[in-house]
C-alpha cells in the first residue's frame, strides 16, 4: 500500500519537492523544526532503517550523498546542518517509510530532545 511519501512523490497528493531523481526525492517538511527542514525519501518503500537489507546499501548511501547535495543547493552546507533518521514509535518515526530529516538554517542544540 502506498505511503504518504509515495503519494507525494507520485503527485497523487500535493507536496513541495525540491529535488527528485530515479532513487529518491527531497520534500519540504510540513511541520518544520528548523528554518530548513527537508525529508530525503527513497522511492523504494522501506518501512524504517531497521527494515533495510544488504540490498539497500547503495540506496542508503545515495540518500546521504543526496542530502549533502541538497544542503549545498539550499545554501546551508557551509554553516552546517543535521541529518536525523527516526526509527520506530519510541524513536519518533511518524510515517512508516524510511526518511532522513535534513535540518539547518540555524544553530542546532545538543542533545536534540
Amino acid at each position: 500500500m502506498p505511503t504518504l511519501f509515495t503519494k507525494i512523490i507520485s503527485g497523487e497528493i500535493p507536496g513541495k519537492i525540491v529535488f527528485k531523481d530515479e532513487h529518491c526525492a527531497a520534500l519540504v517538511d510540513i511541520q518544520p523544526q528548523a528554518p530548513t527542514h527537508i525529508l530525503l525519501v527513497p522511492r523504494k518503500e522501506i518501512r524504517s532503517v531497521g527494515h533495510a537489507t544488504v540490498e539497500d546499501q547503495m540506496l542508503l548511501g545515495h540518500l546521504l550523498l543526496t542530502a549533502a547535495k541538497v544542503a549545498r543547493d539550499l545554501g546551508i552546507a557551509e554553516n552546517g546542518y543535521r541529518l536525523v533518521i527516526n526509527t520506530g514509535k519510541n524513536g519518533g518515526q511518524t510515517v512508516e517509510h524510511l526518511h532522513i530529516h535534513l535540518l539547518g538554517g540555524r544553530a542546532l542544540e545538543w542533545p536534540p530532545g
